[in-house]
């Protein structure tokens, strides 16, 4: 996907053909780096099995054979010209959308079956364990929320324009419209890949937020507990799902992430104040400073 990735980006480069409003290179150059970064994770959370499993190497092979393929088919019709995702204009492209779909639910079984053997696992202490496990759930999630994607729009519907196009990105507005800058997302509707792409990428922000707790351990005391670390980790995963929710609702409404109506503010709002006092909670309690579940302190942390 690295690979892939690289040829992408010289694509972009001396290749100026645009389809649906975008750079053609810029789908499959987003799905490569998208794919690379999915499978290092799911690797890196393997890798922390004390006791290796063979239904989840299996899982893990199934990941890549089905990640490979999705990306064939994506640089192909890239390749071709052609619009990958919602095209049924002619048999070959219908037979490729077709294939890929089924790819993509043999990704989500695999990374199902991963996650169901991480879950029952000892990968660390509790507060790493359940980062992966609330990463993966989320992730399984924001997968999921891909299959809003496929079905007919109600423009569609009402066009009775079925023959070459089925499915979109955008809610209320035509995909290749006005867009977010990097992202590609709508900017003047809604869009569905905003919770899709939150969702998957919590696989990575809930261990990171971890990452970022042990790494500010050294300066404030109260982190170096397991319990506050496992609590904290609780709170964010809560927030990411929320959030997850919170833009599903926002896109299905029509509505641009960027103008968000007096609703999705509000709501938003009860989110921050909710984090803000789950946050307070984790972490109002004074550390402990012996038995298994904290790190050993100097006497002056401990006094501080």
């Amino acid at each position: 996907m690295a690979a892939l990735a690289v040829a992408c980006a010289v694509g972009l480069i001396v290749d100026d053909r645009v389809l649906v409003g975008a750079p053609i290179w810029w789908k499959p150059f987003k799905f490569a780096v998208s794919f690379a970064v999915y499978g290092l994770t799911l690797a890196w959370m393997l890798s922390r099995q004390t006791t290796a499993s063979r239904t989840a190497r299996w899982a893990a092979h199934a990941v890549v054979v089905s990640g490979l393929t999705e990306m064939v088919i994506i640089a192909a019709q890239a390749l071709r010209g052609r619009r990958s995702h919602f095209n049924v204009e002619t048999p070959l492209d219908q037979l490729l959308f077709s294939i890929m779909g089924i790819t993509i639910a043999v990704l989500w079984v695999a990374t199902f079956v991963i996650a169901v053997i991480l879950w029952r696992a000892r990968l660390g202490d509790r507060a790493t364990d359940w980062a992966i496990r609330l990463g993966l759930l989320i992730a399984l999630a924001g997968l999921l929320l891909g299959g809003l994607m496929v079905g007919p729009t109600a423009e569609q519907q009402a066009a009775g324009d079925l023959g070459t196009v089925v499915g979109a990105h955008s809610v209320g507005v035509p995909d290749g419209g006005p867009a977010m800058p990097l992202t590609g997302w709508s900017a003047t509707g809604g869009d569905l890949r905003i919770p899709h792409f939150l969702g998957m990428h919590a696989l990575q922000a809930i261990p990171l937020f971890l990452y970022a707790l042990e790494a500010l351990a050294g300066r404030f005391t109260r982190l170096r507990d397991e319990s506050v670390r496992l609590r904290l980790v609780q709170v964010a995963a809560g927030c990411v799902a929320a959030l997850v929710a919170l833009v599903t609702w926002q896109a299905l409404r029509g509505e641009p992430l960027l103008q968000p109506d007096a609703a999705t503010l509000g709501a938003l709002g009860v989110l921050a104040l909710a984090t803000a006092a789950g946050t307070y909670t984790a972490v109002r309690r004074r550390p402990a400073t012996t038995g298994d579940n904290a790190l050993p302190l100097p006497l002056d942390k401990e006094l501080t």
